[in-house]
């Protein structure tokens, strides 16, 4: 599975000291970010030659297209490098189908606890942890919960700011999980959160996984708006989001 070679990649590279740069974003890139988007591009490539692949380093390198017409696959090959590069364990790789503006299958990847989730909206999501062979345990299957009392909320370890702080202070009483990467969506699909506000800048790359796991566990994402969440947007750049599990229950909006 690409997922899972390219968190490989990820771990090698992790055993040396691991030189960074700067995007012309400013955010950081290592080899192993390249690394593991070249192992991920080689496997699209083979599984649906005629599909577009967006993938986060080679969008910075050569620019997006003009146009993207059909299903395609959206790539962080290392969400989270900021984690990464503290060593911390809570980042991932992230691959996902859009089609019709709307995620279809969404792996998510942890390769520091060996930990894969994976979410196909027609079928359902699961779980499972990786051998050290890299072999696929036994999956389980994962759903949101109903909506604790008070709900469990999860924001951004690196990227927490005062629009999400004044959200969160809604819920004063409601027990905070600070997390990398979109483990935020798999927390939230596991049942152990059950609402993940966004009110920061986002690429497309970093959420669709997240979402497609989140979708097909029974949870919700909508816009700040509270429109339903899409994707190929202008620049494939996210706005702010609301991320739930509880279908039957409304969180407070985000404006």
């Amino acid at each position: 599975m690409a997922a899972i070679e390219a968190g490989e990649e990820i771990l090698d590279v992790a055993k040396s000291a691991i030189s960074v740069r700067k995007k012309d974003d400013h955010s950081p890139v290592t080899e192993a970010d390249e690394r593991a988007e070249r192992v991920i591009l080689a496997c699209l490539s083979k599984l649906t030659p005629s599909w577009m692949v967006i993938a986060e380093e080679s969008a910075a390198a050569g620019g997006l297209p003009d146009r993207v017409s059909g299903p395609f696959w959206l790539v962080d090959p290392l969400d989270g490098t900021k984690e990464f590069l503290k060593g911390g364990d809570d980042y991932t790789v992230n691959i996902a189908l859009i089609k019709d503006g709307k995620p279809q299958l969404g792996l998510v990847y942890c390769p520091a606890k060996r930990r894969l989730f994976v979410g196909d909206v027609r079928t359902g999501a699961w779980q499972a942890d990786i051998s050290n062979n890299n072999e696929i345990g036994p999956k389980h299957a994962i759903t949101c919960r109903p909506c604790a009392t008070p709900p469990t909320l999860v924001a951004s370890k690196s990227h927490r700011n005062a629009e999400t702080d004044a959200y969160l202070a809604h819920y004063p009483d409601a027990p905070l999980t600070s997390i990398g990467s979109s483990l935020k969506f798999c927390l939230v699909a596991t049942g152990e959160a059950d609402i993940y506000p966004r009110l920061g800048p986002t690429m497309e790359w970093d959420t669709a996984a997240g979402h497609a796991v989140l979708l097909a566990a029974g949870g919700a994402m909508v816009d700040d708006q509270g429109a339903d969440f899409r994707y190929y947007k202008p620049g494939f750049k996210n706005g702010h989001f609301l991320a739930w599990g509880d279908r039957n229950f409304t969180p407070r909006p985000l404006l």
